[in-house]
């Protein structure tokens, strides 16, 4: 059971990171179509919120991997009762939200995405 939550927080992540990039690229297309900088700010507000999102579903795909190894290791860690899918016991093995938001994973992408955009929005500027 624990596996196939992870399996399923892995999928969503790759979903987001392939709406990140189309919503964006779509935005910054219609940003240079129509020659207007103002599309390319709008395209920040998705950006971050998808990189928010990966964010979150990275750290509970940690906790849930940090459960699966206390199940199958109960002396290396809390007691873990059997079918328990709770995570609170094993949430100080797992860095926090913040932590994983700045993670080198993330940021190579959303963070690429971040600064492609911001490059958009001072080209749109100054032109």
């Amino acid at each position: 059971m624990v596996q196939a939550v992870i399996n399923r927080l892995a999928g969503n992540s790759f979903t987001l990171k392939g709406w990140s990039i189309t919503l964006v690229s779509a935005l910054l297309a219609l940003s240079a179509k129509e020659l207007n900088w103002y599309y390319a700010v709008i395209a920040l507000v998705p950006a971050m919120s998808f990189w928010g999102l990966d964010a979150y579903y990275l750290r509970q795909e940690r906790l849930f991997r940090a459960l699966y190894e206390a199940i199958r290791d109960p002396g290396a860690g809390p007691v873990i009762p059997s079918f328990s899918m709770n995570t609170a016991p094993i949430q100080d093995r797992v860095v926090c939200w913040f932590q994983v938001f700045w993670s080198k994973t993330l940021f190579s992408l959303h963070g690429s995405i971040v600064v492609v955009i911001v490059a958009v929005i001072i080209y749109g500027v100054r032109h």
